[in-house]
């Protein structure tokens, strides 16, 4: 399963490039995995809750979830928000936001969004695992996340002139992490994870029309921090529906 290591490798700082060496067309190539990876970081942190939760506060237990997330994937989407915030709150037209984009300095937009991000997880995970039903938001919320990957990409274009892994995506990956996604609501039996679902859509729809409009599509930042803001709206989902 090449790809699929392919993906892992990409999205998350677990040691399977040491075994197998990637180029960026198997990144590519990989995309549809992509869900099931986040579905992977998900199982992670579920059991690191189901070892740690009625030992420590809810609290506390969120932030160390939130902390593995950010060490299992090198932080790579909270490195996006950071950077597109910085992008479009600084940023006057399109060549200027995607220059600000590249610099790997934090500005103060970006990190208002980092910690912006890190209090409303923060909260959301907290208020879920005080109930019963946390298992399936810390399980799917990351793999909605990395859905919304293959939402974007399918729809616009890359905006740098320059070549990237986001540019040889194909659209088909969409089909194949659709049906995995798919398979993960189904097996939940929740019909709140479907609405975790419908939310990442409809925020992907919102925030990819604002990427064309302000740089004409999409880079490699903007889709992290589309990442971190399905994220979120998947868990407002869990929560809206007391994660029936």
């Amino acid at each position: 399963m090449r790809s699929l290591a392919a993906a892992v490798s990409f999205l998350t700082r677990l040691p399977v490039g040491r075994l197998v060496s990637f180029d960026a067309a198997d990144v590519a190539r990989s995309a549809g995995w992509f869900p099931l990876v986040g579905l992977l970081v998900g199982a992670i942190c579920a059991g690191a809750a189901f070892l740690l939760r009625g030992h420590l506060p809810v609290a506390l237990l969120a932030v160390i979830l939130i902390a593995m997330d950010a060490l299992l994937t090198g932080a790579l989407h909270f490195d996006g928000l950071a950077d597109t915030a910085d992008g479009f709150g600084g940023g006057k037209d399109r060549d200027d936001v995607l220059r600000i984009m590249r610099d790997h300095a934090i500005g103060s937009y970006g990190g208002t969004a980092l910690v912006l991000l890190v209090g409303f997880k923060a909260a959301a995970y907290a208020t879920l695992l005080g109930g019963d039903r946390w298992p399936a938001a810390v399980l799917l919320t990351p793999a909605v996340g990395r859905w919304s990957i293959l939402l974007l990409t399918a729809a616009l274009p890359y905006a740098r002139k320059t070549a990237s892994v986001v540019s040889e995506m194909s659209k088909g990956a969409l089909v194949w992490g659709t049906l995995i996604l798919a398979a993960a609501i189904a097996a939940s039996r929740l019909w709140s994870a479907g609405a975790a679902a419908a939310t990442a859509v409809m925020v992907s729809a919102c925030f990819g029309l604002y990427c064309r409009r302000r740089i004409g599509g999409i880079t490699g930042d903007t889709l992290g921090a589309n990442v971190q803001l399905c994220e979120c709206a998947a868990l407002v989902a869990f929560l809206w529906t007391g994660g029936r």
